[in-house]
């Protein structure tokens, strides 16, 4: 069977790990630059073709990627005479697998309908080095037709893959999992922090809360920082921070209270603040232990 032609937009870390996974398996891509020239000269070395504008991509593409930081970078690529929608081709389908705000995701789809054009979201769990490997979660969502259409791609990306539900409904969750998760990292560094302060051994304090129902993937992450300098998540406090932002937006625009993402919310832009964006998020631990006196 032929495989689909495939537009690929945004290439940073995620993005060039996916596009190489697909280069790999022998699909033909278009890219385009965007931040990274080096992962467009990495992809067209390895057979790629580059494209100038984002209209040209998609005319090019039978399915359309997005991986991209915010719906504000994903609406810059698909409107405009140069966008997506100018050049998408009724019946293609277009995916994006950035977190976004469900809101745009749904204006965006409503406006790729009308061209004859159905519009997924399909957010990503996992690191890079999974990407690399079509080791990725992706949590799909939209018209299940069109699931079923570019499933076997998402089957060459991802060793878990979801169909969610309605259009939206991927960001929806992706959203609730990254506040719960920075929320959690948020914790567990001010734990850390606060053991400092109180003169108990890091080791001490992991070794009980780790024995319990406490335990987590994202406890480790901070404690393999916090007692190894070890780096195991390689997610920016800047992205982090525009996650939960996302999340407060969608909760103020279901008419929500969300009472418990406020501290870690605070937590975040206080390191933005300070410089700490470019930072991991394993690493909010050291900017905690050093800034825990009252105010």
């Amino acid at each position: 069977m032929t495989k689909p032609r495939i537009g690929f937009i945004g290439l940073g870390l995620m993005g060039a790990a996916m596009v190489e996974r697909l280069q790999s398996l022998g699909y033909e891509l278009t890219v385009i630059a965007n931040r990274s020239r080096k992962a467009i000269d990495d992809a067209v070395a390895r057979g790629a073709t580059e494209a100038k504008t984002s209209a040209e991509l998609a005319a090019a593409s039978d399915i359309v990627m997005f991986c991209m930081d915010t719906s504000a970078s994903v609406e810059s690529r698909v409107y405009g005479e140069d966008g997506v929608l100018a050049g998408v081709k009724e019946g293609s389908i277009v995916i994006d697998f950035g977190t976004s705000l469900p809101g745009s995701t749904q204006k965006i789809g409503a406006d790729m309908a009308a061209k004859g054009v159905l519009y997924l979201d399909a957010p990503l769990g996992r690191t890079p080095a999974h990407a690399k490997d079509g080791l990725l979660n992706i949590m799909c969502s939209g018209d299940e037709a069109a699931y079923r259409k570019v499933k076997p791609v998402l089957d060459d990306l991802g060793e878990n893959v979801f169909h969610l539900g309605p259009l939206g409904t991927g960001h929806t969750i992706k959203l609730i999992n990254n506040f719960f998760a920075m929320t959690t990292a948020c914790a567990m560094a001010e734990a850390f922090a606060m053991a400092d302060r109180a003169g108990v051994p890091r080791d001490k304090l992991y070794q009980v809360m780790s024995a319990g129902p406490l335990h987590s993937g994202m406890m480790d992450f901070v404690k393999n920082f916090a007692m190894e300098g070890q780096i195991d998540l390689a997610f920016s406090l800047d992205n982090a921070s525009k996650d939960v932002g996302y999340y407060r937006q969608m909760a103020e625009g279901l008419g929500a209270n969300s009472r418990m993402s406020s501290a870690a919310a605070g937590t975040l832009k206080e390191a933005l603040g300070a410089g700490w964006g470019d930072r991991m998020v394993p690493e909010i631990v050291d900017y905690l232990a050093g800034s825990l006196d009252r105010k």
